[in-house]
């Protein structure tokens, strides 16, 4: 079993089917599960079902015991005959067999699990992602090929997981046996409890020499995943309640909680106090520190949570105390596990998760931590080397050198849990600016000083600036691939906003943008169909009558003559070049009285109109006698204009 799942879990078993008890062999196998030691659990379930005893329940309970265990392709076996035996069970059985054939790699079967998870959840938000998600192994294997990946050189044969850079050294979580006459074995695992170590990091990133870490803050139950302040004088850590005797919840379950240690003038670990807003209701795990110190993030399952485990965060204020914590909320969090946070220095979060879709088990997934009132960037995966099928977490990096170890129970490790180091090759961000120029739609002069705001595709607002003295503005770090609209506003001007769709490589997308002036300043010979952007009034084939689309036009043109009472204006229709000279001489004569007619019926006095009729004597393309156009191409010739003729 994953010793890590003791301490990131943080779910609250519960059977997904209830059947009746086979016999008291079975009875004690599950008496074992329930109080959460698995792995004699699983010896009793499988030693029975050697004998023939066997039932749906107990399938579901080895399946289960090995999937908490992470052990997924084991899981996969007992999922895989109780699915055979019964294909209706609870929603939850679906995405765990779905995460277990995962990790066979059988991705297809997975997928079909994930469907039948989506039909039966409900509002569930695993199934929300990977319904908008189904090319999630497009997307893995774009993001792959990022990382070089090693073992690090300090792996035992038990777990060995959870690193922390503390200056050269790095401090990290492990099982082994140091020879302590009191170690304690956790029935969970099988495995000792974890205490902390730490290892020489060299500039490669390799580690030497394996020394067991803080004396004062390892006990003879468990400890891990520490995080130390930049000036290496502050931890803060994991650690079971279970000290002297006592600490737990109402179940008999130790839980976990974070503590604080701080160094005194002769390196010694003092002040070991636990954490405000741990309890001995829920578990508080995994802490983790911004780049300036100011917040701590960490797992949790306290009330709150939208699913087995969520992130959290928590100011630190300057006298030590914290503010309220807050959930990082449901662009990160699923109903599922996430866990392990770790905060770069570029303020990038990386964390594991087993709600999004990935490889199998938890996948390290990345995101950007947004500034006060914005939002987190959809979370990325980061791809295979860093992932694989089994459970890979607890990612930290050096955002200059961009070193960094991860963890894994991956094929070809040496315990149940290892530390691998690694140097990330490329970014995984595809990172964009978004530019351009302001100008005057009519004059084409820059336009200074205008705002503009851009919003994502739900039109939400995400940030805003001012055009400067050349009319240029830009918005740094948009997303590649992505739509967004840009509004903008001057004064005396008419709001505008324009799509734009990023481009999918690192680089520039340019999006100018024209303003028309509120006012248009019109002269004699000018057309209104282009000075007040009034659609050019459009006619079917053979056709005089005002179709409904040209009365919305014409009923902006009324508009602009009853605010202009002095404006006369004459009509020009024109044809297409199809039938004679003479016919459509005619035609258009009938459509520019019709048009004509349709403004006086509206108000407008008849010696502020005059109309003609041009036929096909003004073609606006190619589309003469016997040219092959298509009806779009005739469609521009038969069209009316509107010249001002007296202002």
């Amino acid at each position: 079993m994953k010793n890590k799942i003791i301490y990131l879990v943080l779910v609250t078993l519960t059977c997904l089917n209830s059947y009746s008890q086979g016999n008291k062999k079975e009875a004690k196998g599950d008496k074992e599960f329930d109080k959460y030691a698995y792995i004699d659990a699983i010896k009793t379930y499988e030693r029975i079902y050697e004998k023939g005893y066997k039932s749906p329940d107990m399938l579901l309970k080895i399946g289960n015991a090995y999937y908490f265990n992470a052990e997924l392709e084991k899981a996969n076996k007992w999922y895989s005959e109780l699915y055979a035996t019964n294909p209706e069970q609870e929603p939850e059985f679906y995405y765990r067999y779905s995460q277990s054939l995962r990790a066979s790699k059988e991705y297809d079967k997975a997928d079909s699990m994930m469907a039948k998870f989506n039909d039966k959840s409900g509002n569930d938000s695993r199934a929300k992602i990977f319904a908008s998600k189904k090319d999630y192994l497009a997307i893995i294997k774009k993001n792959s090929g990022r990382y070089k990946i090693e073992n690090a050189g300090i792996n035992s044969k038990y777990s060995d997981y959870g690193p922390t850079f503390m200056g050269t050294k790095v401090v990290f979580s492990s099982a082994r046996d140091t020879g302590n006459f009191s170690k304690k074995i956790h029935t969970w695992t099988g495995q000792y409890f974890t205490n902390l170590y730490s290892s020489d990091m060299g500039e490669d990133g390799s580690l030497t020499g394996v020394d067991k870490f803080g004396k004062k803050i390892n006990t003879k139950y468990h400890e891990d995943t520490p995080v130390f302040t930049k000036d290496g004088k502050t931890v803060f850590f994991t650690r079971n309640n279970y000290l002297d005797g006592r600490g737990y919840d109402a179940s008999k379950v130790t839980l976990l909680k974070i503590y604080k240690a701080t160094l005194d003038d002769e390196g010694k670990w003092t002040n070991i106090t636990p954490l405000p807003f741990n309890s001995d209701s829920y578990q508080v795990a995994h802490p983790a520190l911004s780049p300036d110190g100011k917040t701590l993030y960490f797992a949790s399952d306290m009330p709150g949570t939208h699913g087995q485990s969520d992130l959290f965060k928590v100011k630190i204020n300057e006298d030590g105390t914290f503010g309220n914590v807050e959930n990082l909320g449901n662009t990160i969090n699923t109903e599922g596990r996430e866990t392990f946070p770790f905060v770069t220095d570029e303020n990038e979060l990386y964390f594991a998760s087993d709600g999004q879709p990935g490889l199998g088990g938890l996948d390290i997934f990345v995101s950007k931590i947004p500034n006060e009132g914005g939002t987190f960037r959809e979370p990325l995966n980061v791809g295979e080397e860093a992932n694989s099928p089994k459970d890979d977490f607890a990612l930290i990096i050096n955002s200059k050198t961009k070193r960094g170890f991860l963890s894994s129970n991956r094929d070809g490790g040496e315990g149940n849990d290892d530390i691998y180091k690694f140097l990330e090759t490329k970014p995984i961000w595809c990172e964009q600016i978004l530019y351009g120029v302001i100008t005057d739609e009519d004059t084409k002069a820059v336009l200074p000083n205008t705002k503009l705001v851009l919003f994502d595709e739900k039109f939400n607002k995400i940030k805003e600036t001012v055009s400067d003295a050349t009319g240029s503005y830009q918005f740094t770090e948009v997303e590649c691939g992505t739509k967004y609209y840009v509004n903008a506003s001057l004064e005396d001007y008419e709001t505008k906003e324009s799509a734009v769709i990023i481009g999918t490589t690192s680089g520039k997308t340019e999006l100018n943008i024209e303003l028309k002036t509120k006012t248009c300043r019109a002269k004699v010979g000018d057309d209104l169909a282009n000075c007040f952007k009034i659609n050019i009034i459009y006619f079917d084939l053979d056709k005089w009558n005002i179709r409904p689309d040209a009365a919305v036009d014409l009923a902006k043109l009324q508009d602009v003559l009853e605010q202009n009472p002095s404006m006369k204006i004459n009509i020009r229709s024109h044809t297409d070049s199809r039938a004679s000279d003479s016919y459509n001489k005619k035609l258009s004569e009938r459509r520019a009285k019709s048009t004509k007619d349709w403004l006086i019926k509206q108000g407008i006095a008849a010696d502020r109109l005059t109309s003609e009729g041009l036929g096909e004597t003004e073609l606006v393309n190619k589309c003469s006698n016997d040219v092959p156009c298509t009806e779009a191409e005739h469609q521009l010739n038969r069209r009316s204009e509107f010249i001002i003729t007296s202002l």
